[in-house]
């Protein structure tokens, strides 16, 4: 006889399927004990440098039953966001996940959908949808529901699949079937470490977040330090090295997601139409997207720096 946790674990896994998640995988809720010495260690370091918010909220990062009363289980999803084409190659770059429209309402939406069904074929089921905007442990969760595991890069990645996707939870108040954490199969690979202009990851694992590329064109909101000149490789608005080199993501496919599919605009503009940008264009352009975190004079910003 099927047990209700593992009748309701199905039943959430199948229509997460079915909102075009790639991968849904649940978790206890709990403290993550071996989260603490990590994140208390990159902070004393100052790895996040200007981005003081990584700092609040110390014990909800770490235990999400400070985030929902009575949570009892984690579900942690993957959707794919992985694009069937790429910018012109005489263009400035930003990041595959900016192409379409932005994930965080995208996304919201889904698991908005995914707690109706639950509450409306459970019964009274309380919960919060997390999309990257508060301080829950994203990679962590869903390393530890058996979604993949923590790289060198220090992104999840999943064999057969890359890293292409975005992260995203629900925190249930629900009692389910757990999975388990999958193993580490990076091997001896140094792509990602090899391949970083901006030596950004320090060790195997351990990523400055103040010397990354997407760190400096979308966080810092002061000048680029010049000692970063020429190591951007053009990129204005994130950056994809260290997953683009990354052996995994020879398996990335491209995903379904309609509000993901590239504006046209964005994939024929040439770094002539880039250094042109003007606040009009850059307000239609990026009416809906991901791009207009760094605001005009941000973008501006940035592309004057490479040129």
């Amino acid at each position: 006889m099927i047990n209700n946790k593992s009748k309701y674990s199905q039943l959430i896994k199948t229509e997460a399927k079915r909102l075009g998640f790639l991968s849904c995988g649940i978790s206890k809720a709990g403290f993550l004990e071996e989260e603490a010495p990590r994140l208390e260690n990159w902070l004393n370091q100052n790895r996040h440098g200007e981005m003081k918010y990584m700092e609040n909220h110390f014990d909800k990062r770490l235990n999400p039953t400070l985030l929902v009363d009575d949570a009892k289980s984690v579900i942690s999803l993957l959707l794919n966001y992985y694009p069937s084409e790429t910018q012109n190659n005489d263009s400035y770059k930003i990041s595959k996940y900016a192409y379409g429209q932005d994930y965080h309402f995208v996304i919201k939406e889904k698991l908005n959908e995914l707690l109706h069904t639950i509450q409306t074929e459970i019964g009274e089921v309380s919960g919060r949808a997390f999309v990257d905007s508060a301080p829950v442990l994203d990679k962590a969760w869903a390393a530890k529901s058996g979604l993949g595991w923590i790289g060198k890069n220090s992104n999840l990645l999943t064999q057969q699949v890359g890293s292409f996707y975005f992260i995203a939870e629900l925190i249930v108040d629900l009692d389910l079937e757990y999975d388990y954490a999958s193993t580490d199969h990076c091997g001896t690979c140094t792509a990602c470490i090899d391949a970083c202009p901006t030596a950004a990851i320090v060790a195997p694992y351990v990523v400055d977040g103040s010397k990354c590329i997407s760190y400096f064109t979308i966080e810092l909101k002061e000048n680029i330090p010049l000692e970063m000149k020429n190591k951007m490789d053009d990129w204005i608005f994130g950056c994809d090295i260290c997953q683009d080199v990354c052996p995994w993501n020879r398996f990335s496919k491209s995903h379904n997601e309609p509000l993901f599919n590239p504006n046209p605009i964005i994939l024929s503009m040439t770094k002539k139409d880039w250094e042109e940008i003007t606040a009009d264009t850059f307000k239609k352009v990026f009416k809906n997207s991901a791009v207009k975190r760094t605001k005009f004079e941000g973008l501006k910003r940035n592309v004057k720096f490479l040129r």
